[in-house]
C-alpha cells in the first residue's frame, strides 16, 4: 500500500507528518536502549528500523538499503553495490570514535556520512537527522530537554545544513575527514534547544 505524493498530496502530506512523529518515537525508545547499552545498540538494525518508520506508505523500499543509482543534486552517492560496505565502516566508525569524539562530533560525523552515503531509496535526510539526535543524546548520557528538538531545527535551517554537507563533502574528496563546519552549525543548534 503506497501514496504517491502526485496522486493525493494532501494525504501524502499527512502520511509522511505521521511516519515523522512515529520516527521520533521510535528514536526515543532507541535512546533509552542506547543509554543503557552504550556502542553497541548503534548498528544497522537501528538504522532499518528509523528509515522504515520514516517512509511507511510511501516508499515501497523503506528499511534496507538501496540496491540501485541514486542521485542528490550535485552529489554522487557511492554506487549501491557499495552501500553495504560502505554503512559497516559507517557504523564501526561510530563505535570505534565513540569514547574519542564529542557528543557534538559524533552526531555531526552521522548526519554528514549518512547522507553522504545514501543508502536508502527515500527517507535518507530524515533517517540521518534522527541518527544525529541518538548520536548526540546517548553519547551525552541523557535525553537532551527542549520543546522543539534538533531534527525538527535543521528541518527549518536547511541553510546550516547544505553548507556542512557541502564542506565536508569537499573535505573528503580532497582525502580529509573534516566535518567541523557541520559540528560547529549543529552546536548553535543544541544550544537554541537547551535555551
Amino acid at each position: 500500500m503506497l501514496v504517491l505524493e502526485e496522486d493525493d498530496p494532501d494525504l501524502f502530506d499527512r502520511v509522511q507528518e505521521q511516519n515523522l512523529i512515529r520516527q521520533y518515537e521510535l528514536m526515543t525508545n532507541c535512546i533509552e536502549v542506547g543509554l543503557r547499552q552504550g556502542p553497541v545498540a548503534f548498528d544497522k538494525y537501528m538504522l532499518w528500523a528509523l528509515n522504515h518508520v520514516a517512509v511507511a506508505n510511501i516508499s515501497a523500499f523503506g528499511g534496507r538499503f538501496r540496491e540501485e543509482p541514486i542521485y542528490v543534486g550535485d552529489h554522487k552517492p557511492p554506487h549501491f553495490r557499495e552501500v553495504r560496505e560502505w554503512m559497516d565502516r559507517f557504523v564501526s566508525t561510530i563505535q570505534e570514535n565513540w569514547y574519542i569524539w564529542t557528543p557534538t562530533e559524533l552526531a555531526a560525523y552521522g548526519l554528514w556520512r549518512l547522507n553522504w552515503i545514501h543508502p536508502f531509496i527515500e527517507g535518507n535526510g530524515r533517517t540521518a537527522r534522527a541518527t544525529c539526535y541518538y548520536l548526540l543524546c546517548v553519547r551525552n548520557g541523557s535525553l537532551l530537554p527542549g520543546s522543539k528538538i534538533l531534527p525538527e531545527r535543521i528541518r527549518e535551517n536547511r541553510t546550516g545544513y547544505e553548507e556542512g554537507l557541502k564542506a565536508a563533502d569537499i573535505a573528503w574528496e580532497e582525502g580529509h575527514l573534516d566535518f567541523t563546519a557541520m559540528e560547529d552549525y549543529l552546536a548553535v543548534l543544541v544550544q537554541q534547544q537547551l535555551e
